[in-house]
């Protein structure tokens, strides 16, 4: 993708506070990076601890710290927390902090996801399930309660961006709990389309294709999935010759969905993915 098309809009978001969840690495830091150079003051959190299911490594707090370190780059404010997402009390803390601190609330990105895999889906664990739910549904409910409220008593609008996937509209075997969560999560969205309207406030989802991150990249989830199942893995669905796409393309999109350019886009999927999701 053509520099062009990914280049951050100076100024963009200046004044305004974005809150960003599983924002240690991966697309939650690219998120918080991209803001923060349009002129955006952030508000970064990750649970930072290895979590039960996922072969791929667990983010860390020295993750969290170096996203504040990019962030803090750009001349920004970075206010951090290791929050989990399932902790709905640790999260009303935060925003309550984040609100008391920055004043304000105009963008919420509900990024944090986790990976396991089981052949089949009757093979998965039930606590591997429930995790999976947990954090990736549950999880993104649970940041959109504690901190919509922030964002309503603030009167200024604003945009709620949830991170789905391709698998949000597809199915991927040998993933049943993320294929089903990302699905709710297009769900979760099309609701607070519907209820935040009249505060102004719009809600949208981005479906992610092949990011090149440490969940697709490290532990060997990509490659355990692809031997199970080599007909959906190793079939090229992409359209565009994009390979593995950096976090950045994901949070170009996110910066096209908080800005005014995207004033009346509001329960919109967007797929970002090359094309993938076509077929």
């Amino acid at each position: 993708m053509s520099a062009a098309l990914t280049a951050a809009v100076p100024g963009r978001f200046a004044g305004q506070v974005v809150v960003i969840s599983g924002a240690a690495r991966g697309q939650g830091r690219a998120h918080a990076v991209r803001f923060a150079a349009e002129g955006a003051d952030v508000v970064a959190f990750d649970i930072c601890a290895p979590l039960r299911s996922p072969l791929h490594p667990a983010s860390t707090p020295e993750d969290l710290a170096e996203t504040a370190r990019l962030v803090e780059a750009q001349g920004r404010r970075c206010l951090t927390a290791q929050v989990d997402a399932r902790d709905l009390q640790g999260l009303a803390a935060l925003a309550a902090r984040a609100e008391a601190e920055l004043g304000r609330l105009d963008t919420l990105i509900v990024n944090h996801g986790i990976w396991a895999i089981a052949k089949n889906s009757w093979e998965l664990e039930e606590d591997d399930w429930d995790e999976g739910i947990d954090v990736m549904l549950g999880g993104a409910w649970k940041v959109t309660k504690a901190f919509i409220p922030s964002m309503i008593r603030a009167g200024n609008g604003g945009s709620v961006i949830l991170t789905s996937s391709a698998m949000g509209q597809k199915a991927q075997p040998a993933a049943v709990a993320y294929t089903a969560a990302k699905h709710g999560v297009l769900g979760l969205m099309r609701t607070l389309a519907w209820e935040l309207g009249d505060h102004g406030i719009r809600a949208n989802a981005i479906m992610p294709g092949t990011i090149a991150s440490r969940m697709t990249q490290e532990g060997g989830t990509v490659e355990q999935s692809a031997e199970w199942w080599p007909r959906f893995f190793s079939t090229d669905r992409s359209l565009l010759q994009a390979g593995w796409m950096e976090p950045d393309v994901i949070a170009a999109a996110a910066s096209f969905l908080a800005s005014s350019d995207a004033a009346f886009l509001t329960g919109v999927a967007l797929p970002v993915d090359a094309g993938w999701s076509t077929f």
